[in-house]
């Protein structure tokens, strides 16, 4: 397994943000203690998707903190990023990393026991699962119990990452669940200081000893 800190993972939105307000906020959140960070565009186009991952890596990489491409494997290739995330509809996991190789990160979305048992089997090196609460993203999303997360992180033996409508004064949901870390959006996304609102979700999430 790789050696992989998914405590504080952040997926970006840049709906409503020109790109360097947009920047500006990614750098913010890297500055406040995210771990790995998700560059998620699902309306950009192909070369405009590319210009700005290259733009987002830099900055991951000024930080140390790899960056995950969301569903685009040819993004990856073409910036030279961490690693892909995997839905549910995109290329299977086992396909990516064919394409991918053994040392780039690959996420895959997880929803119940069997495809999470199925998608770690094919390689994933972490999941993600949610969602928790209801999201105020563009994305699809499912609710998913915490009892099924919990079934989840005791079945496979990759980390756990929950996700779904997650901030620092509703997490305390996941008190007790071994997940491997947290994911947010919205909360790191949205906030008057996308910094100290990533410090905060990260200082509470450690309280509740979930990393």
């Amino acid at each position: 397994m790789k050696n992989l800190d998914t405590s504080l993972y952040f997926i970006t939105d840049s709906t409503g943000y020109e790109e360097p307000e947009f920047l500006r906020r990614v750098e913010c959140a890297l500055q406040g203690g995210v771990t790995l960070l998700q560059l998620r565009e699902k309306n950009k186009g192909t070369r405009e998707l590319i210009d700005l991952a290259g733009k987002v890596h830099a900055l991951t990489e000024k930080y140390h903190v790899p960056l995950i491409i969301d569903d685009r494997v040819d993004v990856v290739l073409a910036v030279g990023a961490e690693g892909v995330h995997l839905g549910a509809e995109d290329m299977t996991v086992a396909m990516a990393r064919r394409i991918l190789g053994k040392d780039k990160i690959i996420g895959a979305t997880a929803k119940t026991v069997p495809w999470a048992m199925d998608v770690a089997a094919q390689g994933a090196d972490y999941l993600g699962v949610g969602a928790i609460y209801p999201t105020t993203t563009k994305v699809k999303t499912v609710l998913t119990s915490v009892e099924t997360l919990r079934d989840i992180c005791k079945a496979v033996p990759i980390p756990v990452n929950a996700i779904g409508g997650l901030n620092k004064d509703n997490i305390d949901v996941l008190s007790g669940v071994p997940v491997s870390g947290v994911c947010a959006v919205s909360a790191i996304m949205k906030a008057d200081d996308p910094r100290a609102a990533a410090a905060g979700l990260k200082a509470r999430a450690k309280e509740l000893k979930l990393i």
